[in-house]
């Protein structure tokens, strides 16, 4: 006779033992990425071209040799190789890779005004970064097992006026995700978040750090009643690189509070 199946126990610490890089890890979404993780027991690398922040992560989180920072260009391959190649050196693999780094200004200016050299700037950096972290990673995270998460934006789905380079290189990050997680599969599980409106004020370098000044209404405009904070995008990146989301790969995530799905008739 079959045996039922058993009730499995939940582990507080899914990511011990396992080393995730984080490009743009030093602020903003990128350190509460990191943190999580370093709260789910892994060691993380954290990319970013501000040395200054990546710095003050390493020393405000005092976790020894469980965390590393090394400057990063994701728009410059090899400036990802030294980087790639570091983490290598620091721990010996790679089991997951956030790409979270990118331009964060949405709004590039009237299309007709769009200079090319700033429409290349985006997807550089917003694009092919990730496609250049992801491809130099990719043995590494092939011998691990182990899980990509791009960083993409709800205006990959949705948009204001004047932000067709920046919609375009989250669009396109989209299809890289479920490309590569037919690609790299079943070896590695490829899948994307994409955030709504995240608070990121207080996860700044700690002489631009304050308290977000946000209104009631900015908070209630939202069906769960608050704006987004970086642990709301890290706990999902904890999950999607454990083993608990094995079955999952190739999808997006929107992590907006509700946003996306709410009637905007005024």
């Amino acid at each position: 006779m079959t045996s039922p199946p058993a009730i499995t126990e939940h582990d507080a610490r899914p990511l011990r033992g396992r080393v995730v890089l984080i490009t743009g890890g030093a602020q903003g979404i990128g350190r509460g990425i990191a943190q999580a993780v370093l709260g789910a027991g892994g060691s993380v690398l954290i990319g970013d071209l501000d040395v200054v922040a990546g710095r003050a992560c390493l020393d405000e989180w005092r976790v020894g040799r469980r965390a590393a920072f090394g400057r990063l260009d994701v728009s410059r391959e090899a400036s990802v190789q030294r980087w790639i190649a570091a983490a290598r050196r620091r721990f010996g693999r790679i089991d997951g890779l956030v790409n979270n780094a990118g331009i964060a200004e949405p709004h590039s200016g009237k299309l007709t005004d769009l200079a090319l050299a700033d429409w290349n700037r985006y997807l550089a950096s917003n694009l092919t970064g990730a496609f250049l972290c992801s491809r130099h990673a990719l043995p590494d995270l092939t011998l691990a097992h182990g899980g990509i998460v791009n960083i993409a934006s709800t205006r990959a789905l949705q948009s204001e006026p004047d932000t067709e380079a920046y919609a375009a290189s989250k669009g396109g990050l989209l299809a890289l995700t479920h490309a590569m997680a037919i690609s790299a599969g079943p070896d590695v599980r490829v899948n994307a978040i994409l955030p709504g409106w995240i608070a990121t004020d207080g996860w700044r370098k700690p002489g631009a750090r304050h308290a977000p000044q946000l209104s009631r209404l900015d908070h209630a405009q939202h069906p769960v009643g608050r704006v987004g904070t970086p642990e709301d995008i890290g706990a999902l990146v904890v999950y999607l690189l454990g083993a608990s989301s094995g079955f999952i790969t190739g999808q997006h995530f929107v992590v907006d509070g509700g946003m996306s799905v709410k009637m905007q008739y005024v």
